[in-house]
This record gives structure tokens, sequence and C-alpha cells, in this order.
């Protein structure tokens, strides 16, 4: 009756950690909708590089999805480098897409800089700047912070990725792991080894969400990290969906604590035996004429007792069952609050996107966390019977993980360009890249399961071997000889517990396994980063829309160019590669030469003179001496090797042109040269 009492107990706590999950994994999806990942600018009010006859009121954004504003989201910043903004940016008319903020009155006549910085909706800062005129262009003098305002402290960023990197290695490690002890092992969650990389990634995914917590508010405003410490910016990221996703993080991590306990107190002890009763003497001694009504009697207790050893391990089964579905609805909960606030959860697709987001980090966990788990079991000595149960779950995963990474890739990309022109894509090659490296290792390790199989005596699992104790005559003796003899029984002892199970087949295999963990972690890190990246859809859309920003300024934006004022810059280059357009020159020609706007023209010729193409080519221009710049150029393709745009350079004084030429994925290099300007 007290079994029975026990088994009820543990069901409720069960019905409730589920109730809990249930509840939690619906208020993640609920806060998902549609948008673009990665908020760009679409227009602005005056618009870039425009000259307006009078002093605009204020100054309004407008871009291709909601954003978050700060107090100082918005800086508007005359020509002496001034604040002229009344400060509080707000949503133009309660548009979520839309940042206004207003302007002093009594502006005068010159060119101003607008300096921005907002959260897109899929939680990743934002920010960029540009110029516009009242009555007529003139000389400005801006710092690059102004310019430069998105960017986040080195060591911010830094701490950042890296408390993002551990987060996901927490997660497989505790998914993982828990689940190859319910579908594998369940015998595994009594070795203490298996308990510590239980504790390990629960601890770590708790200590790595509390540190991205703290450190998003400094990530998003470029403050350093003194600033992590502030309540007002743990507040304020609170409000944000990826803070509310990192509180539901560590509610469901309170869930798991408790589940870890279920899954420990339950599965690591171990079924009740079944003591077989004992034959009655008088039954032992029937003659011959009785023997075959003994038989009979024979048959139906080894039925009973069969029958024992089922009910006896039915506790176990149940246990294992409510376990695994509670332990299902946690990971899937844990995974959203990553799905759910980052680029699945905007852009095309969003209603396909998440689900799949989650079968992929999940199918993630279970083969990368499946890896550490069986890393041990093999050290513990389990048998081939494991290792071919996790090998079916590792093939599942990773069909999973194929089907799941083309569409991800397919919806981050757009393009086959996007695939070697843009950052998000390069990483993407690295990553298909280090998971064929795993697939290699695993179809290694699959060989030496074979031979694992093949050899009886080594396919049967290793019991836990009782070693006795060493002899302790001498633990206080001071005979030196004694006392080196306890120490090496003791050196034995260790040994003996260590190696336990490791046979020659054992050891290749777990050698095998521990080369496919270390390629995961570097899966891991690029993951990281490419969660950190704008997906090349975006970054096309950012790349069109600032090619276009010089269009939409009007004509009193234009450049006036005048005969005699062309200035022509040759800059040698040579990116070591060899595709016929790894050496030539770099030719910038700009008119009038002078402040203001600058009609920009980038000719790249090959050795032999002619015109040649290259998959990547920036532009930008540095004025050193007012720590101004870099300010890039929107280029316009204008045939082969052949660009043009428009460069405002607001002051005179020395300035650097720098022409960033990718001539393949990995050649690259990046000429410099000086000119004066007035």
């Amino acid at each position: 009756m007290q079994s029975a009492g026990l088994e009820k107990a543990t069901h409720r706590r069960i019905a409730g950690v589920l109730g809990v999950l249930g509840a939690l994994l619906a208020l993640m999806l609920a806060g998902a909708g549609p948008a673009s990942a990665h908020a760009t600018l679409d227009s602005t009010d005056p618009r870039q590089n425009s000259v307006v006859a009078t002093a605009p009121q204020a100054v309004t954004l407008t871009f291709s999805e909601s954003v978050s504003l700060s107090n100082d989201s918005v800086r508007v910043l005359d020509p002496a480098g001034k604040a002229v903004d009344t400060g509080n940016p707000a949503h133009a008319d309660g548009k979520g897409n839309t940042a206004r903020v207003g302007l002093r009155d009594g502006l005068a006549n010159g060119t101003y800089t607008v300096a921005w910085r907002a959260v897109s909706d899929d939680s990743h800062p934002v920010g960029g700047a540009f110029t516009f005129s009242i009555g007529a262009p003139s000389d400005t003098s801006v710092s690059a912070t102004a310019l430069q305002g998105a960017e986040a402290d080195g060591l911010v960023a830094a701490l950042y990725g890296t408390g993002r990197t551990v987060a996901y290695a927490a997660f497989a490690l505790l998914v993982g792991v828990a689940a190859f002890v319910l579908l594998c092992w369940p015998a595994g969650t009594a070795r203490r080894r298996v308990q510590r990389l239980l504790m390990t990634g629960w601890t770590a995914l708790l200590v790595s969400t509390v540190a991205v917590l703290m450190l998003r508010g400094p990530y998003e405003r470029g403050s350093g990290i003194g600033q992590a410490f502030d309540l007002s910016l743990v507040r304020a990221t609170l409000d944000e969906r990826i803070g509310t996703a990192l509180a539901a993080r560590l509610l469901l991590l309170a869930a798991g604590g408790v589940f870890l306990s279920l899954l420990v107190g339950q599965l690591g002890q171990p079924p009740r035996p079944v003591v077989p009763k004992p034959r009655d003497e008088e039954e032992a001694g029937t003659d011959g004429l009785a023997r075959g009504a003994a038989s009979e009697d024979e048959a139906e207790a080894a039925e009973l007792r069969e029958l024992e050893r089922r009910a006896a391990e039915r506790p176990q089964r149940e246990a294992r069952l409510g376990l695994g579905v509670a332990g299902l609805v946690l990971a899937v909960a844990l995974s959203a609050t990553w799905v759910g606030a980052d680029h699945a959860s905007v852009g095309i697709q969003v209603w396909l996107a998440l689900p799949l987001g989650i079968l992929h980090l999940i199918a993630m966990a279970l083969w990368l966390g499946g890896l550490a788990a069986l890393l041990v079991a093999l050290r513990e000595g389990v048998g081939a019977e494991v290792v071919d149960r996790f090998s079916k779950i590792a093939f599942g995963s990773v069909a999973v993980l194929a089907g799941t990474g083309i569409y991800q890739s397919w919806r981050g990309l757009g393009s086959w360009g996007a695939l070697t022109g843009t950052e998000y894509g390069r990483l993407l090659l690295v990553k298909s890249g280090c998971v064929a490296a795993m697939l290699g290792v695993a179809w290694i390790s699959r060989s030496w399961l074979a031979r694992l199989r093949s050899a009886p005596a080594e396919a049967v699992e290793v019991a836990p071997a009782e070693l006795p104790e060493p002899v302790a005559v001498a633990a206080h003796s001071e005979d030196p000889a004694r006392q080196a003899q306890l120490e090496r029984q003791r050196a034995a002892l260790r040994s003996a517990g260590r190696d336990r199970g490791l046979t020659p087949t054992r050891a290749g295999l777990r050698r095998s396994v521990l080369v496919e963990a270390l390629v995961a972690v570097a899966v891991l890190v690029v993951t990281t980063m490419l969660t950190n990246s704008p997906p090349g859809r975006v970054a096309g859309e950012v790349k069109a829309g600032a090619a276009a920003a010089p269009a939409a300024g009007g004509a009193a934006a234009a450049p006036q160019t005048e005969p005699g004022r062309t200035v022509d810059l040759k800059l040698p280059y040579d990116t070591k590669g060899r595709t016929p357009n790894a050496k030539g020159t770099a030719t910038v020609t700009l008119n009038p030469a002078r402040t203001g706007p600058n009609e920009v023209k980038l000719a790249l010729d090959g050795a032999d003179g002619q015109p040649v193409d290259v998959p990547e080519v920036e532009l930008a221009f540095t004025l050193p001496d007012r720590d101004l710049g870099p300010l890039p150029v929107a280029l316009t393709p204008e045939g082969t090797g052949r660009w043009s745009g428009t460069a405002q350079l607001p002051l005179a004084g020395t300035w650097v042109v720098s022409v960033q030429i990718r001539s393949s994925d990995i050649d690259q290099t990046t000429p410099t040269q000086q000119f004066k300007i007035g």
C-alpha cells in the first residue's frame, strides 16, 4: 500500500510538471508574430543626403518591421557635433515600425547627422547614420562614435557571445543526457558520472541565461561592462521579446530541477527483486509416479515468476513513460525560448519556421548531448545493445537535422549568391563542413560498433565490480616501504574503477566518439555566430536599400560634377589568390573633389588592363585627423568591374580612401591611399 501511494504521488508530481511546462510553452509560442528578420531602414524624413529649404520640426525613420526604442535611439547632431534633438524618441502615430524625434527651434543652415540605434523584432540590435542639410551642405564635425553607434563594446560582445554559446552547449548536454538514460540506458541514472553530467548541463544553462540577461542591455546600447549591473537596463530587457524568453527559460529551469530529481530518484532505483519460492522438501522427495504432476507445477511456477517479474518492473516502466513525456515537453519549451526570439520568429513562413526550428534544436541536443552520455557509458562498460539504441536515435536526429537545416538555409539565404556573398552564407558553409566532418567520424564509430557486436565477450555489459578495499595495515605506520605499498594499492583501485570495461574495441569506439564530440563544439560555436548574423535575405535588402538611398535623396542631393575637377586615385592590389581577378589596379575617381557630395566611380582592371569582376567590393573614406569615418559608399554596378556612387566628404583635410576587394571565398585585400580635400 505504501508503494502504491508513492507511485500515485510521483504521477501527480509528473502531471503537475507537465501542466506548468505546457502553460509556459503556450506563452512562448503565442508571442511570435510575422515580420522580416533584422529590421532595415526603409525611408527617412528628411530623406538621406537631401537638402531641405527650411528646418524640419522632427526626424522620422521608417523600418521594415517593428523596432524597440530607448531614450537615445535617435540622435541629431549639428555641424559642430552638438545635439539638437529634444530626446525621448517615440513611434510616429503609434506605428511600431517607425521612430520619431523632435528638433529644437531655430536650426541654422548646414549639414546635420542623424545617428540611430534600435532593436529589431528578432531581438538583434541594428543601427546606422545618415545626413541631411538645411539650406545648403556645409562642413561638419561628427565623431566616429556617433556614426557607429550600433557597435557593441568589444568585451561585452565577447562575453555575450560566449554566454550564448555556453547556453546552447548546456541545453544540448541537459536534454541529450536525459534522453540517453530514458531511451537507451535507464540504469545509468544511478551512476555518479551521469548525474554529474545532468547537473553540469542544468547549472551551466542557468548561469549562462542569467549572464545573457544582464549583458543584453549593454550589448544593445554599446555601453561598457559596468552597465551589466544596471537594474534599469535589466528591467528594460525584460520588456523586450528576448527578455521574456530569458525569463521563461529561468522558470523552465526551475521545473527542470524538479524533473531531474524525479529522474534520478525513480530510474536510479533498481527494480524490486523477485525471490523464487523454495520448493517444499516433501515435493523434492516425491516418487517417480508424481514427477509428471511436479513438472506441470514447475511450469506454472515459472510462469508465475515471470508475471511477478513483470509486475515488479511495471512501476519503472510507468515512471519512464511519465518522465519521457515530461522531458519532451520540457525540451520543447526550452527550445522555444530560443526559437521564439530569434530568426525563426520573424520573416517568411513563421508558422512553419517555428516548429521546424524547435525540431532542429531538439535533434541537435539528442545527437550532441547523447555523444557526451555515450562517452561516459562506454567508460562504465555498457553493452553493444545500449550503443545500438543510441546509434538508431542519432541516425534519426541527423535525418531531422538535414531536413530542417535545408529549409532554414533556404529561408535565410534567399539566393545562391548569398551563400558566398554574405557573412551568413559563409558561416553556413563552415557549419555544413563541420557537420559533414561529424558524419565522417560517426561512420568510423559505426565500424567500431560493428566490431563490438562481432565480439560476444565484449558486447555484453560489464557489471559494476565491487572492488576490495586495499589492505590498510600500514595506514598509520611510519615505515616508508609499507606506505608505498599502500599507495600502490590505492592507485590500483582507482585505475581498476576507471578502466573497467575499456576493452580495445570499446576504447577505439570511445576515441571515435570523443573526436565527434569535439567537432560538435565547433558546430555550436558557429551556430551561435549564425544567430547573431543577419540572414542573406536581409543582407540583400540592406544593400538594395543602400543603393537606392542616393536616388531617394532627390535632385538637390546629387553631386554637381565640374570639368577639370576630377581626381584619379590608383590603388594596386594583390589578394594573393590564383584567380585572374586576384591582382590588378583599383581606380577611384572623384568629382568635384571638394567638401560636400562627390560623384565617385570605381574601376577594377586586371594585370592585363582588362576590366575584372569580383564577388565583393567595398569603398569607404576616412578622415583620421578628425576621427571621422569610415564613411561607406553605396556602390551601384555599371558593368564588368565598374561601379558608381556618391560620397559625402563634409570636412577639408587629408582623407584616406580604402577599397576592400575579395577575389574568392578566402582571398581578400584592402589597399588604401591618401588624398587632400580643400
